[in-house]
């Protein structure tokens, strides 16, 4: 019988393998001109505490009689789902992620190139889809532990790249923060509102949609990713 540390690390596998995946992933995707490693575990600590912060902030709706049931809702009232979908979960969940990256991921005098943004948000991302992961594990079979692992973070990371890629090109421009801060925030809680409105509310039958959705913005993000190195590498070569 392995110890209780061992057993511990091995329930978690379905979490911890694809948070090195998706590490690695994106440690490649930056290999250009690499962020420092001890950053990139700081802003996954970051996604970790933000998870604990958005669990806070559900307490808080509670407190005010504004925490609802999304399944009793999809079940009773679609048009409220949906409303608590973008105001409730989209905007707590993207907020908390916002929240370290501004305050302090952009102070980082490494953050000199848009690709940062992209890679710190998706860590922070990361971070806080591992914790979400793990309080799913007890519901789930090994292998929709497994599945949720590895697609899970991809929800979160795409809705991060969005407001990583505008708030960190904004700070590298020089411009002010807070209406690229606002509208991103609105954009992503919208995306994420409509993303788990969709899972949560709408037949099986309407979750190519929610595939759809997740695709086209990997997609975008791919072939913004490669636009910033191409840029980046024509722009050492100029200098």
């Amino acid at each position: 019988m392995p110890s209780q540390p061992a057993y511990y690390a091995i329930c978690l596998l379905p979490v911890i393998i694809p948070v090195l995946f998706w590490a690695a992933y994106h440690w490649h995707a930056d290999r250009h001109l690499p962020e420092p490693p001890g950053h990139l575990v700081l802003a996954f600590f970051m996604g970790i505490a933000a998870f604990y912060l958005g669990m806070l902030m559900y307490s808080a709706l509670g407190l005010l009689e504004l925490r609802y049931d999304a399944y009793f809702l999809a079940e009773t009232n679609l048009p409220g789902l949906y409303a608590y979908s973008v105001l409730g979960i989209g905007m707590i969940e993207e907020s908390v992620k916002i929240l370290p990256f501004i305050v302090i991921v952009l102070r980082f005098k490494e953050f000199d190139e848009p690709i940062d943004g992209i890679i710190y948000a998706s860590f922070i991302a990361l971070g806080f889809s591992a914790l979400e992961n793990i309080y799913y594990l007890d519901s789930l079979t090994t292998g929709q532990a497994y599945a949720r692992g590895f697609a899970g973070p991809v929800v979160h990371i795409v809705f991060a790249s969005v407001w990583g890629y505008y708030i960190g090109k904004a700070r590298l421009l020089g411009k002010p923060l807070l209406p690229v801060v606002l509208g991103s925030l609105g954009l992503t809680s919208l995306l994420h509102g409509t993303y788990d409105f969709i899972a949560i509310g709408l037949p099986p039958t309407a979750l190519p949609l929610v595939a759809l959705l997740i695709v086209s913005l990997w997609i975008w993000r791919l072939f913004l990713i490669r636009d910033l190195h191409f840029s980046a590498r024509k722009q050492r070569v100029n200098n």
